[in-house]
C-alpha cells in the first residue's frame, strides 16, 4: 500500500503523517509512506486543501489531520 501525505510540511501535515504511520503499523500493513511537498504535484492529485491523504494515488481526505482511529478505518477499506 502506498500512503501519500500531500502538504508543504506544516504542523497539520506532520501530524497527519505521524498518525497515518501509526495507524498502518497498528493494522500490520505493508506500506510505503511518501510525503508529497511539491505544490504542482499536490494539485495534480486534485487536492484542494492540505494536508491531504492519498492511498494508492487516490485522495481520501483533505484539509484535516484525523485521529489514528479514523485513519485506521480509511486504511482498512
Amino acid at each position: 500500500m502506498k500512503i501519500q501525505i500531500l502538504g508543504t510540511g506544516c504542523a497539520k501535515c506532520k501530524k497527519l503523517a505521524k498518525n497515518a504511520e501509526t495507524a498502518a503499523q497498528e493494522l500490520h500493513l505493508e506500506y510505503e509512506l511518501i510525503k508529497v511537498t511539491d505544490i504542482q504535484e499536490i494539485t495534480a492529485f486534485g487536492a484542494l486543501m492540505t494536508p491531504a491523504l492519498a492511498i494508492n494515488g487516490q485522495v481520501k481526505l483533505s484539509g484535516k489531520a484525523p485521529s489514528v482511529k479514523e485513519l485506521k478505518r480509511l486504511l482498512d477499506d
